[in-house]
């Protein structure tokens, strides 16, 4: 299942404050945190964070802290100790945002708390391999990103997909940071721009994010890095679709309103013999092959134009189509709406016979 979380740091908000985003994120769908431990600054922040962890736990939110082997000499305590802080601050998981050699990652993995243990995935070294190698409890082994705080500072795609394919392969849950464009906070300071895994996130919508994430294949949970996240990006997020790609339109003015049924309401999906051009969706046209297509919006197609094929093509008329590249229009397809454009690259996510779908 794949899920989506928050992230909370005591240091910049108040109890109540942090109550009233935790029930709105649960009220959303919302079941993950994510805080750090290591930017706690006295024992009054660490007393906040265990009383808003009690909170989101019995809410049903599973927990995960920030660590590096420094924290645990500061707080007295060795890897060996990982049962006290989950009872300390009610965690599920403790994220290494530094490691250990790798032996002591597979002790903790065994530990009787059964406390999972969450890898840091943007290094893009053998670390996981290396901790696969001293025979842990893989049950209790996760992994997620990084996020950067400094503009240009995030992962680049291709890193970012080497890196996550390396724990999909070793069939580790993962995870990666989204930004909320309203968010002023991460663990140590004000963000004036955001807290993203990817570097080409940084300015895009939250659900640009989140679809762009789980569309890779790669990622199972979406954990917004800044806080606070608007109640609008709480509530769009909670309302995706998590394992189909549904892309936002925007309808011409002259579609039918048996077009954008067509749009809306019929399942797509691409069909096994791919173009170049255009994202083929052939079963309106089966459906709806003795229904009046006229023609309208004839214009030359561009990329990201939905299209209904009409009446001039008989065998074709009502068969869906996404452009993917600028092409003449013989005039028999007419454009009904359009994917926005902050969703366009989304496009190549969709590959043969993958399901899809839209939204207005």
């Amino acid at each position: 299942m794949r899920r989506l979380g928050i992230s909370l740091y005591p240091g910049h908000s108040s109890l109540e404050e942090m109550k009233q985003y935790v029930q709105l994120a649960h009220d959303n769908g919302f079941d993950r945190i994510f805080t750090c431990l290591m930017s706690l600054n006295n024992e009054q922040e660490r007393e906040k964070l265990k009383q808003i962890n009690a909170f989101a736990k019995g809410l049903g939110f599973d927990i995960s802290a920030d660590i590096a082997p420094n924290v645990f000499e500061e707080l007295n305590l060795t890897y060996r100790d990982i049962g006290y802080l989950k009872q300390q601050y009610h965690l599920a998981a403790l994220r290494l945002d530094m490691g250990f050699s790798g032996q002591e990652e597979a002790f903790m993995s065994l530990d009787a708390s059964n406390l999972k243990v969450e890898l840091n995935m943007s290094n893009g070294t053998k670390y996981v391999d290396n901790i696969l190698s001293y025979q842990p409890n893989k049950a209790n082994i996760i992994g997620c990103h990084n996020f950067y705080p400094r503009q240009y500072t995030g992962l680049s795609r291709q890193h970012f997909l080497k890196t996550s394919q390396q724990f999909k392969d070793n069939h580790i849950r993962t995870a990666a940071m989204i930004s909320s464009q309203h968010g002023k906070f991460g663990p140590w300071e004000q963000t004036e721009y955001g807290l993203p895994t990817l570097e080409e996130h940084r300015f895009l919508p939250i659900t640009v994010q989140a679809k762009d994430m789980w569309s890779t294949g790669l990622i199972d949970d979406c954990i917004i890095g800044n806080m606070y996240a608007s109640e609008e990006e709480l509530r769009a997020l909670g309302q995706l679709n998590r394992y189909k790609l549904e892309l936002q339109v925007e309808f011409l003015s002259e579609t039918t309103a048996l077009e954008e049924k067509i749009v809306l309401e019929e399942p797509h999906f691409n069909r096994g013999d791919v173009s170049d051009y255009v994202i083929r969706s052939t079963q309106s046209r089966v459906k709806y092959k003795t229904e009046d297509f006229p023609a309208h919006n004839t214009e030359p197609l561009v990329s990201g134009d939905i299209t209904i094929d009409n009446n001039l093509d008989v065998r074709y008329k009502g068969e869906l189509q996404i452009v993917l590249k600028n092409m003449p229009n013989a005039g028999s397809s007419n454009v009904v709406a359009r994917v926005k454009e902050e969703e366009r690259f989304l496009l190549k996510h969709i590959q043969p016979w993958a399901s899809f779908g839209f939204t207005k």
